[in-house]
């Protein structure tokens, strides 16, 4: 026993003193209004550990909060994302049905002041080559449409179908090598053949010196071949040369019609020639 007391001396000791200040300090507890020496003490003790751990579970309660927070305005920002996206799609889908029925307006006004039964149709393909330059729309044979009738847009002269097919046709534009049309100047009557110069130009060939063309003319369709009715919009002329010799004038057409940007046309439906 003696020995066992000596090897655990310090930790006795130590553990008697414990005891005695706990014991003294749980005596004075009945002593609610005053606190003595020993309590001071103690509580100057725990106070830092008390302010400490109180400073740390407030900063962690800071930062789950603001963990929390941040969580929330990552979800209402991609939900605000999706609401400008939806709404950006619906501004862009007004837009466009606004232009489209605009661009059917002047379809349909067209379509009131021709004779001739038409055909609307819709550009669903583009065929650009060396030689020929065509568009490929969506209704053919099925729908009364037959090679050579008439092309026309809202501006005016199109062109004319060259391949048709049950339920699609290839129209060749008036810019084309291959096309030509017989026109006259609106103005002077002036007459000539409009031709396709490529790279969506025209021009107009066989007038003689002696007619009256200007820059800024309006050149028109004849109406003569039976193809094209007569007073059609084929484009502006943007030159005119007189040369020294030969007969006939050089004469460049711009078209009246954007051929880039077409997209709804009318096929004029006429008794073609056999």
């Amino acid at each position: 026993m003696r020995n066992f007391i000596i090897r655990h001396k310090r930790f006795l000791i130590t553990a008697s003193l414990l005891l005695a200040a706990f014991f003294i300090y749980a005596l004075n507890l009945r002593n609610k209004e005053h606190a003595n020496t020993l309590e001071r003490a103690v509580m100057g003790t725990t106070a830092p550990l008390a302010r400490g751990g109180a400073a740390v579970n407030g900063t962690v309660s800071t930062l789950w909060n603001d963990y929390i927070d941040l969580l929330d305005v990552r979800r209402e920002n991609k939900q605000l994302r999706q609401s400008v996206k939806r709404l950006n799609e619906r501004i862009v889908a007004n837009n466009e049905a606004i232009i489209a029925n605009e661009r059917l307006k002047a379809l349909l006004d067209l379509k009131g002041t021709i004779n001739s039964p038409s055909v609307a149709v819709s550009v669903i393909g583009e065929d650009s080559s060396a030689w020929f330059k065509t568009l490929v729309v969506d209704r053919g044979s099925m729908d009364g449409l037959a090679e050579g009738m008439p092309v026309v847009a809202a501006g005016g002269v199109v062109g004319r179908l060259v391949k048709v097919a049950p339920h699609s046709s290839r129209v060749l534009l008036l810019t084309d090598h291959a096309s030509a049309m017989a026109a006259i100047i609106q103005r002077s009557r002036a007459r000539g053949v409009v031709r396709g110069a490529g790279g969506g130009r025209c021009s107009m060939e066989f007038t003689v010196k002696e007619e009256d063309v200007k820059v800024g003319d309006t050149v028109i369709t004849s109406g003569i071949g039976g193809v094209f009715p007569k007073g059609l919009p084929i484009g502006e002329v943007t030159m005119v040369k007189k040369g020294q010799y030969g007969v006939f004038q050089t004469i460049e057409v711009r078209p009246a019609v954007n051929i880039g940007r077409l997209e709804e046309m009318l096929v004029l439906i006429r008794q073609m020639p056999e």
